[in-house]
């Protein structure tokens, strides 16, 4: 076969316009992006602006348990970070794709050209009083005929693992064993990967989600009669309270 590769790529070549990204002298051709829904997970009640690096990104504060629409970002190496109200000073900074290790500052998962993600930004896990960004991959293929696709994700500060159950059709399965703060469900619990956020084929219709944490069940009335639609993704956001002795709560976003 190797005789022919040359072929190839003169053909390939000789058939590219000026909108081809190959042609670097192509003034037509539409720029890349990546697309990110920016989620205020904090337990502060004043809206947040986010920006990547020095350009702001979100034109309307994210309020509380609020995700803003995708929206279209630098990909690749990174910066993320967000200010509070009016303020111009950053609240948080983090680096996506800048190292191969995750710390509290960076991690080696960026923003990946022409794809969906979400970043949330919360209070880090050992410290409520400094924040962090989590960025999560988004999978927002149809789910199969019937199905709604389904994320759970634990941002409820000073709550440990939890189980998570759905019930549906009268019958209640457990749909998540455990869940770490800042991660998702179904994600790989021994290591960084949970950032990937994976979302799970659910039945659409009218679904029902019980959290406990440590065998004792969370009361959160918010999770009680979901209505998921056929074919879109949802996650939900398990979130704190203003006050750290309330009982914490939840929210519901569609990707659609």
């Amino acid at each position: 076969m190797k005789p022919y590769l040359p072929i190839l790529l003169i053909l390939a070549l000789s058939a590219c316009s000026k909108s081809d990204y190959l042609d670097i002298n192509g003034t037509d051709r539409p720029p890349l992006n990546a697309y990110i829904s920016f989620v205020n997970a904090r337990t502060v009640p004043t809206g947040i602006q986010f920006w990547t690096f020095t350009r702001q990104i979100t034109t309307t504060a994210v309020g509380i348990n609020q995700a803003s629409p995708y929206l279209p970002t630098p990909y690749g190496n990174v910066q993320i970070n967000f200010t509070e109200g009016n303020g111009t000073s950053y609240k948080a900074s983090r680096q996506f794709g800048n190292s191969a290790a995750y710390t509290e500052t960076g991690g080696p998962n960026g923003p990946i050209p022409d794809y969906y993600h979400t970043v949330f930004a919360a209070a880090r896990k050992y410290d409520r009083s400094k924040d962090t960004l989590v960025l999560f991959y988004d999978d927002l293929r149809s789910a199969p005929a019937g199905k709604a696709k389904l994320r759970f994700v634990h941002f409820a500060w000073g709550i440990g693992d939890v189980q998570v159950k759905l019930r549906q059709h009268n019958n209640e399965v457990v749909l998540f064993q455990k869940v770490g703060y800042a991660s998702a469900g179904g994600s790989n619990p021994t290591g960084a990967a949970y950032e990937i956020g994976p979302f799970t084929n659910v039945d659409a219709g009218t679904i029902s989600l019980t959290v406990s944490a440590n065998g004792q069940t969370i009361d959160i009335p918010a999770l009680s009669g979901l209505q998921l639609e056929a074919g879109k993704a949802y996650t939900v956001l398990f979130h704190g309270a203003l006050n750290e002795k309330d009982i914490p709560g939840a929210s519901l976003i569609s990707h659609q």
